[in-house]
Order: structure tokens, then sequence, then C-alpha cells
């Protein structure tokens, strides 16, 4: 034992002592590979699960605090929450306009296929398509508007759902009582809008089965600059209060996170889901280093014999366990990025929808968080190899 250890000290007489030091980790974790590469398939699970958590929670803080969140007002029905429940009439719009501090009124027919909670759900939105263009953040990768504007039955299709569900431009796409035509493909800068699908809306509210000629699920309000957003909110139902249907204006994060709310309280507990991810790579990545510096317990005593100091032989075996922990949490992140971006997933429930998205900040967080467990899983083995009585261990049988 002994002469393997020197001979991996001497062998490199050109390179520094740091990359001999190196050169001797990496020759340990391969003499163990079986335990080395269950420890980094175990680290990569429960990385790829805590950047899934974290894409969910970063999804649902894009749409509750975006630009657009609390610069426009959502007018719905009063204690109603599923989009198939509230019924206002469109001429709404006309009394909204008049309100000071309103820059524009775009009345907005929602319909989904399901209001609980939904990996897969659709959400139609019809409105004017002019106003489509205009206010939404749209680019289209297949079609044009002017289809899209000319024929009644048209719409175009959030990237995500076109993905979920094989829907090129051409295609005719049916489900529930709606109909649609597929005139074009479009991707956003906001990413919970790749996530639906725009009609017009004189196309959703004559639809057969709906039963919505002259009625919309809600007004969504656009301010101007000097508007105080609260203030205009209380003029709306109060201008309102004397129609045939009561309404209820909130800023329009603050009606999403509303809406979402069961969503955002599960998400809540997801949070502790990813913290518990990160214990269980600490956990695993300090038991295998506790392990590894047991079983070599007179290597570190030969190795202070020859020379390596205490501070060294922490150092090498804080950098046994970061290796570990950073290749094991790097590929977990990376494949949860890759999932992310592949699948196009989203969750929703009331016609609201939380997008999955890879990012930069997430793959940043994913290996912050594996340097830092890989260096807090050492510590301990690592005080242990340094001070271990070199008498008494070269004595062990």
């Amino acid at each position: 034992m002994p002469g393997r250890i020197r001979a991996v000290i001497v062998s490199l007489p050109f390179q520094s002592r740091e990359s001999t030091m190196t050169t001797y980790v990496l020759k340990t974790l391969w003499r163990h590979r079986t335990r080395t590469l269950l420890t980094v398939t175990g680290a990569a699970v429960a990385m790829f699960v805590f950047c899934f958590v974290g894409s969910v929670q970063e999804g649902l803080h894009r749409l509750t605090t975006g630009a657009d969140a609390d610069r426009s007002l959502i007018v719905f029905q009063e204690s109603r929450f599923c989009p198939t429940s509230s019924r206002l009439p469109e001429d709404y719009s006309r009394k909204i306009k008049d309100v000071p501090g309103v820059r524009e009124v775009m009345p907005i027919q929602v319909w989904t296929n399901n209001c609980r909670a939904s990996l897969d759900i659709v959400v139609f939105n019809g409105a004017d398509p002019e106003q489509i263009r205009r206010t939404r953040p749209l680019k289209l990768t297949s079609g044009d508007w002017q289809t899209f504007s000319s024929q009644r039955d048209a719409a175009i299709v959030g990237r995500n759902v076109a993905k979920r569900r094989g829907l090129k431009t051409g295609d005719q796409f049916s489900i529930g009582e709606i109909s649609v035509r597929v005139t074009g493909i479009f991707e956003s800068s906001v990413p919970s809008e790749e996530n639906l699908i725009y009609t017009s809306l004189a196309f959703l509210q004559y639809t057969r089965g709906l039963d919505a000629a002259g009625l919309v699920t809600q007004h969504e309000v656009r301010l101007t600059e000097d508007a105080d957003p609260d203030r205009v909110a209380s003029e709306i139902d109060a201008e309102l209060r004397s129609g045939p249907v009561a309404t209820r204006t909130r800023r329009k994060g603050a009606f999403q996170a509303s809406t979402l709310s069961d969503l955002v309280d599960l998400i809540g507990f997801a949070h502790w889901l990813g913290y518990a991810c990160v214990g269980l790579v600490l956990s695993l990545v300090a038991t295998t280093t506790v392990m590894s510096v047991q079983d070599r317990i007179k290597e570190y005593a030969v190795l202070q014999t020859i020379g390596v100091r205490p501070l060294r032989a922490m150092r090498l075996v804080l950098a046994e366990s970061t290796i570990l922990c950073v290749v094991g949490g790097i590929s977990g992140t990376l494949l949860a990025l890759a999932a992310l971006e592949i699948g196009g997933f989203a969750i929703g429930a009331e016609g609201a929808t939380i997008s999955f998205q890879p990012s930069l900040a997430l793959a940043i967080t994913g290996t912050l968080v594996s340097v830092v467990v890989g260096l807090a899983a050492g510590i301990a083995p690592a005080v242990q190899a340094a001070s271990v009585p070199i008498v008494n261990a070269l004595r062990q049988a």
C-alpha cells in the first residue's frame, strides 16, 4: 500500500503537487467505481427532482409577477372561479372604457376542457384578432395573421400545446364542443402564453353548445401609465354595480394567483420536497465519503508519514466528495433542463396555466447547490482523515 501511494505521488515529476493530488483523488474514485457510480446516480436523480420543483416555482413566479401582472386588470363575475361559470355582458366594455385611467378593454371568452388541476389542460381564449396581435407578445413560427383574422374557425396554437397534441398548421383540431382549424403556431416571451389557443371572440360565442352569444368570461383592462390599479379596479366595480351581473376586479397577477390558489398551496409544499432532495444528496455523498475514508484509513496515515500535512489530507477528502456531488448534480440538472425543453410541460386549473421552462437561473442554481452540498458532505470525513492517529492506523491489520 505505501508503494502504491508513493508511486502515485512521484510518477508525474513535471506536474505540480496540486495536479498530482487530483490524480490521486481520481484514481481513488476509479478504484471503487461501483460505489462511485451509485453515488453519482443517486445525486443525479435527487438534483433532477430538485430542478423540476424549481421550474414549477419559477413558472408560478413568472405568472404572478410579470410586467403585465400589475398594470392590467381582470374584470370577472363576482363569486365565480371556473371560466365556464363567469358570464359577463360583452357591452360592459363600453362602460369600462369611460372609467378614468383605462387605456384599452379586451373582452375575452375563455373555454377549458377541465377546470380542475391537470397536466394536459387545453385553454381557448377568444378575443378580437387585432387586439390579440397588438397586446400579446406572440411571434408566429408558422402560418400568418391574415389567415387567422379572416377565417371564422381559425386558431393559433401555442408551441407547448402543439407539441403535446402533435398539431401543425393546417390541421383540424377538435375537443369537446369546439372544432378549429390551426392556422398558425406561435411562441411567446411569456411562457404561460404558449399553453393557450387563441380564436376569434365571435367563434367561441356562437359555437353550438356554449350558449355565449353576447357574453364573455372576463374583460381584460389595460391601464394608462399614471393610473392607480387599485383605484381603477374599485371604480370599475362601482360603475358596473347597477348592471345585471356583479363583478370583482383585480390586478392580473392577483387574479391568477387566486385562480390557482390550490396549486399555489401544493407548489408551496413541493418547495420542501426540493429541500428534501438537497438533504438526500448531502446524506448520500457524506455516507459514501465516510465509508471511503474508513476503508483507506491506513493510506491517510501513510500519506502523513511521507509529508502530507493534515490540511492537505482534508483537501483530498473534500475534493473527493465535491467531485462526486458535482458530477452527479450537474448530470441531473442537465437531464432536467433537457426534459423540460423537450416535454413542454405545464399544469393548469380554472383556465390559468403554469409553464415549466428551463432557464439559466435554474442551471446556475443546480450547479451551485451541487458544489455547496459536496463541500458540506466532505467536512466530517475530511476531519476524520486529517486527525487519524498514525501509529494506531499503521498497526491495523
